[in-house]
């Protein structure tokens, strides 16, 4: 299809991401306008019209799902696709429930964005015909015969290649029209329904009067109409076929005459759905291999507290043991119980993290000290790195600006990241952790630096995808680098990697200082 004449909106408010993709769309023929908030897209909708709108789902301000609602209720016809990270799923469906046209997923690759151009622009053209032929029949008399068979026949056409599947019956409930989308989403031929069934077969047991029910409420678009209704469809083969419905009662002057049914097949949409929480059992499942490693190198970490502890207390009892106490044993017993005290809190402090780090809970956003954070990290890696023969490096501001973020969330980032670099140091080496302030960017950034093997030239563009892993068979689930990216994105944040075979890794996150999730 053409390109020329194509203008695409493009809101995002990262200013790198709009330039490289004005630059891609421009050279793929594209006209392209770009916006940096929610706010400024809508107005560049109205200024500037363009045919089809990409937008992030995060953005400041109005978050991506409203502008979608904005922009469809300035024109229905206009295209919306919606760039999401690897963790919303969820919001992706309720942007297709919206009628967004695509979505598509970060970081952006260039085969599923034209993909998505292209639905979008045949969405949009099939729209605009039947638009127009609206508003011919508005505008014109049909004066003849063969003027009416033209347009008879541009609307059979319209009807037949609608994505939707399209079905209208008379007063009775006869089928008249049943189009070939729906011949591909129930499997009934053309000949098989016409004239011969009844708009009621279609439903399961039930749900026909169900739906009549809510045609003649109010609840779903006003008396006589349904918008946007769910309900099941039953194929050929007896299956049932999820349908987002939208109908509508004909009428010649004051007398019903007929029905007229517009479907949409949700079955892609629930395969979506289903994957989104596949994906986030497969995360959970992640996040609890983590914690068992945690615990393996816990359970030595506080060994050797507890057995001084042990010590300590066996001494007192033996020379409690011995008689009434002398001053000098006195001074002891305070020394001791001073030297338990700080073993038991720092043995309470590593446990309590271990338990924060395993809670299931959803995303909060408080203010987090990013000093504090990466200590406790440390502080539950510790000995796992000491085993592994690995110097620990860090350099750690006290006098940095907070962020507003999950603290639990972040914390499991690190701990990844740390766990990549051990897997990447099986002899031993130098782990560098160091966190920095770029006041021009409002930026606090974390760097995790270590000396192992390093990655690939090859490797390095995919290691954030979803089960991508340089890993052995059956030592990871290529999940741990895309959960970091899905959480800093989330957190409006960027994580980027430098490497080189040999030489080691260094990742850098930034995340802004003390601005809070909307």
């Amino acid at each position: 299809m053409d390109k020329s004449g194509w203008k695409i909106l493009f809101i995002d408010d990262e200013e790198g991401i709009r330039k490289v993709m004005s630059i891609t769309l421009a050279d793929a023929g594209y006209e392209v306008v770009t916006a940096g908030d929610g706010e400024s897209g809508i107005e560049a909708c109205r200024e500037h019209s363009p045919q089809i709108v990409i937008t992030d789902i995060r953005l400041p301000g109005i978050d991506g799902i409203e502008v979608l609602k904005r922009i469809k209720e300035q024109d229905p016809t206009r295209e919306v696709i919606v760039v999401t990270a690897f963790a919303e799923m969820e919001l992706a469906v309720q942007a297709l429930q919206l009628d967004a046209s695509d979505f598509i997923t970060k970081p952006i690759h260039d085969d599923a964005l034209f993909i998505a151009l292209e639905r979008a622009r045949e969405r949009y053209s099939n729209r605009k015909e039947l638009q127009d032929y609206t508003a011919l029949i508005e505008e014109r008399w049909m004066d003849t015969a063969e003027e009416l068979a033209r347009v008879f026949n541009f609307q059979e056409n319209l009807i037949e290649s609608s994505i939707d599947g399209i079905m209208g019956c008379d007063r009775d409930g006869k089928v008249l029209t049943f189009n070939k989308s729906l011949e591909n989403m129930l499997g009934y031929s053309q000949n098989q329904v016409v004239g011969k069934m009844s708009f009621d077969q279609f439903f399961p047991v039930g749900a026909a009067e169900q739906f009549r029910e809510e045609l003649y409420g109010e609840e779903y678009g006003g008396k006589n109409r349904l918008y946007l209704y769910e309900t099941n469809l039953v194929s050929q083969k007896s299956d049932k076929v999820p349908v987002q419905l939208s109908a509508m009662v004909l009428f010649e002057g004051d007398e019903t005459i007929g029905l007229v049914g517009f479907f949409r097949d949700l079955r892609e949409l629930r395969m979506l759905e289903q994957q989104f929480a596949d994906q986030t059992r497969l995360l959970q499942q992640h996040k609890m291999i983590s914690l068992g490693r945690l615990a393996a190198s816990v359970v030595h970490e506080i060994n050797n507290p507890l057995a001084g502890i042990l010590n300590y207390l066996r001494l007192m009892i033996k020379i409690m043991n011995r008689g009434a106490l002398e001053p000098e044993h006195l001074k002891k017993f305070q020394r001791y119980l001073k030297v338990v005290e700080g073993e038991t809190d720092r043995c309470s402090k590593i446990v309590g993290n271990l338990l924060a780090f395993s809670r299931k809970s959803k995303m909060e956003f408080t203010e987090v000290n990013i000093q504090e954070l990466l200590e406790k990290c440390i502080m539950l890696s510790r000995h796992k790195l000491d085993l592994q023969n690995i110097q620990t490096i860090t350099d750690l501001k006290e006098k940095m600006p907070s962020i507003q973020g999950d603290f639990n969330q972040i914390q499991q980032c690190i701990i990844n990241l740390i766990f990549n670099a051990v897997d990447a140091m099986p002899d031993g080496g130098a782990l560098s952790i160091k966190n920095t302030y770029d006041p021009a960017r409002g930026a606090v950034q974390i760097l995790i630096a270590d000396t192992g093997r390093g990655i690939g030239k090859d490797d390095l563009p995919n290691i954030f995808d979803p089960f991508y892993t340089t890993k052995m068979e059956g030592e990871g689930l290529g999940l741990g680098l895309s959960t970091v990216y899905g959480i800093i994105d989330r957190h409006k944040g960027t994580i980027s990697v430098e490497s080189e075979l040999g030489k080691g890794t260094t990742f850098t996150i930034k995340l802004p200082a003390g601005v809070r999730k909307n």
